[in-house]
C-alpha cells in the first residue's frame, strides 16, 4: 500500500515512521536540529508547492531515512491512510 503526499509523490505505508505537524513538532529545539540536519544531508524532499503543514519520516529498508514536507495536513493524510487514498 501506498500514501500519497502531494506533488505525485507517493511513499510505501510500510516505510512510514511517523507523520508531524510541522507547526507543533517545530516547536521543539530537537524537532528543529533533526530537520536542519536532514536537510543539511540532503534527506528532504519537497511534496509541496506551497508552504508545508506536515512532515513524514520514512525509513526504506536498507536505505537512510527521508523527510517529506508536505502540503496536506495531518489530519488530511491520516484519511487518505485511513480511507481509500491508499493503493
Amino acid at each position: 500500500m501506498y500514501l500519497h503526499l502531494g506533488q505525485a509523490v507517493v511513499v510505501p505505508e510500510r516505510d512510514i515512521i511517523g507523520v508531524f505537524d510541522l507547526d507543533n513538532a517545530s516547536w521543539s529545539h530537537r524537532t528543529r536540529r533533526f530537520l536542519e540536519k536532514a536537510e543539511k544531508e540532503g534527506r528532504v524532499v519537497s511534496a509541496t508547492g506551497d508552504l508545508p503543514k506536515s512532515f513524514v519520516v520514512c525509513a526504506p529498508p536498507g536505505g537512510s531515512d527521508q523527510v517529506y514536507l508536505c502540503q496536506p495536513s495531518t489530519a488530511t493524510l491520516k484519511g487518505r491512510a485511513e480511507g481509500g487514498w491508499m493503493e
